[in-house]
């Protein structure tokens, strides 16, 4: 194992909670400290039936909320998605001109169907539906999976986990502390480096769930494409006020958020456009209020997710959070794949020990190891 200091080929998954039916797979060449390569990634389309399946899971998921046994259907979905999850890292592999005899490893987040923060009386709680050890000799290779549990035993957050990655990225960009990476997935995410020791990341509030909930429960389609409805409305004020006073958004970090902990719920009773274009404001003002709490307010903010596609969101976080928007893909980096980039990241550094979470990013008591290796 003299030789796992080299950068290895990694190959990372992702599926997030927005439920948009693609698996994000990615390859990159890494120690787990530097990037070397970025690889071939894909968004891997789940089968019709697997979606199906994992909607109904979240839906039971809520339902139990921790509670006695775990719903069977756990079990189905667990098994479903880790082998579609494995056929779509071979497809991948091999589309690359690779096979898997030249990957190191594989980082597999697996579906978060459920996330609670911790309080003061009592641990969080999170699961993600991944079966590393069925994964492993499906693939011939060995694999990092269940990347949460170890900092949420600790009385950490769980979340968010792309810190360690996020910094890695900004060490050839910006060792200033003027920019900040922000990732806007079902739920929003902050990284802060001030270019020395310190990183800072935090769950910011929602991103694109509530919109994406809210234009599926009125029969307008996936998601608001192109920002093309938020644009076309006008935000309610007053509505946006009183939900810019949810405690949330001014609680000391570190802190984190479950996918439905903000939901369409926030615009009843408002029109489509207008309904579209508050969520969307409120969206960027969460952004605004977390980089009050940073250290160092930065000016810039690099954006990844699938709500960077959201021109009228990304306005807004100039207007409404005060701080320059830019796409990540400007960069040279590719602004839908930065997620799966992170767990496979992440899964070299569990390979080599090297700790995941720390204690200004998801309040860990000190740097921790974690996830856990198959194969």
């Amino acid at each position: 194992m003299a030789d796992i200091f080299e950068p290895i080929w990694a190959v990372g998954l992702m599926t997030g909670t927005v439920l948009d039916g693609n698996i994000d797979v990615a390859l990159l060449k890494t120690d787990g400290e530097t990037i070397e390569t970025f690889g071939a990634y894909t968004l891997a389309p789940y089968p019709p039936e697997i979606r199906t399946l994992l909607e109904e899971t979240l839906k039971q998921a809520r339902a139990w909320n921790f509670e006695g046994p775990e719903p069977d259907i756990f079990r189905e979905a667990e098994g479903a998605l880790t082998r579609a999850q494995s056929q779509a890292v071979k497809d991948l592999v091999e589309s690359a001109g690779l096979t898997m005899a030249d990957i190191g490893i594989v980082g597999f987040h697996g579906q978060t169907v459920l996330h609670r923060a911790p309080t003061k009386e009592r641990l969080g709680d999170t699961r993600q539906l991944g079966d590393g050890e069925l994964m492993a000799p499906i693939l011939g290779t060995k694999v990092a999976y269940d990347f949460r549990s170890t900092d949420v035993r600790a009385g950490g957050q769980g979340a968010p986990l792309a810190a360690a990655y996020h910094s890695a990225l900004l060490r050839s960009l910006d060792k200033t502390g003027e920019t900040a990476v922000l990732n806007l997935g079902g739920v929003a995410n902050i990284t802060w480096w001030d270019g020395g020791d310190l990183v800072v990341a935090f769950d910011t509030g929602p991103a694109n769930a509530p919109l994406n909930d809210f234009m599926k429960a009125r029969g307008l389609g996936e998601m608001d494409f192109g920002g093309a409805l938020g644009a076309s409305g006008t935000v309610d004020e007053a509505r946006l006020a009183e939900l810019t006073k949810h405690p949330y958004l001014t609680a000391a970090y570190p802190k984190s958020l479950d996918r439905f902990s903000f939901t369409a719920a926030m615009a009843d009773g408002l029109g489509d456009a207008e309904g579209a274009a508050t969520l969307s404001a409120f969206t960027a003002s969460a952004v605004g209020k977390a980089l009050d709490l940073l250290p160092r307010r930065p000016k810039r903010l690099i954006v990844s997710g699938g709500g960077r596609h959201n021109p009228t969101i990304m306005a807004m976080l100039e207007d409404r959070a005060g701080a320059k928007a830019v796409s990540a893909d400007q960069f040279g980096w590719r602004g839908d794949a930065v997620e799966a980039e992170c767990f496979a990241f992440l899964a070299v550094r569990v390979l080599r020990g090297l700790p995941i979470s720390f204690p200004t990013t998801t309040g860990a008591p000190k740097p921790l190891q974690g996830g856990r290796l198959a194969g």
